[in-house]
């Protein structure tokens, strides 16, 4: 089994590497109006299916992925993030963006040491959490015809507690070393994916909640 400290040091630099990719990327196309209008007005949907892509085979095929493939994967991956995230800093103001970020931060410390210092087996709460995550994906399908506000207003809610019980969950795993993947710089990328995931997701949440749009 993987060395809890070990371990945990690298996938918090690889989460913290993919962030620093993102946000860096999104706000360097936010202040270049060319290279924003050529993201959302000619290749938004090509740059859509390819972060998609890229996040599924990484997370399929990391068990069979040499180490350095895994990191150009995550990187490749935080970096079309960033392009699709630099909308962010249009629309919300920046001070508004920092401060959401901190809340993130500061919430994701607090679940963190939940899921590392509990007794629990927070490993059986792993399917319900699931099938919550793919009963929000359909709804907000559903909502996307249907237009609603306030059921919109509900479905970030929601999703924001569900990443929020994900980061504990995903760092008992860690811990435990339940991923299955052996290769522990894989495994590492692998679970800086996991938490990348959840850091993004809650923060886009807290900011459709509380940013403030730059008028």
């Amino acid at each position: 089994m993987l060395q809890d400290n070990k371990i945990f040091s690298k996938v918090f630099l690889w989460m913290f590497i993919g962030l620093a990719i993102t946000f860096g990327v999104g706000y360097y196309v936010s202040i270049n109006e060319n290279m924003l209008y050529n993201v959302f007005s000619k290749y938004y949907i090509y740059l859509a299916i390819l972060e998609l892509v890229v996040v599924i085979v990484l997370s399929l095929r990391i068990r069979k992925m040499k180490p350095m493939t895994a990191k150009i994967f995550f990187c490749l991956y935080s970096f079309l993030t960033g392009l699709t995230f630099s909308s962010i800093f249009v629309v919300y103001k920046v001070t508004s963006i920092v401060y959401v970020f901190g809340i993130t931060s500061i919430l994701f410390l607090i679940f963190a040491l939940i899921g590392y210092f509990t007794k629990l087996d927070l490993t059986k709460i792993g399917i319900y959490l699931f099938m919550a995550l793919l009963g929000i994906i359909i709804c907000s399908i559903i909502n996307i015809f249907v237009g609603s506000e306030v059921f919109d207003l509900g479905l970030t809610i929601i999703s924001l507690l569900v990443f929020i019980v994900y980061i504990a969950y995903d760092i008992h795993v860690i811990k435990r070393n339940l991923y299955g993947i052996e290769e522990e710089d894989s495994a590492a990328i692998y679970g800086a994916l996991q938490l990348y995931l959840d850091f993004i997701n809650i923060f886009l949440r807290l900011l459709q909640l509380f940013g403030k749009n730059d008028d």
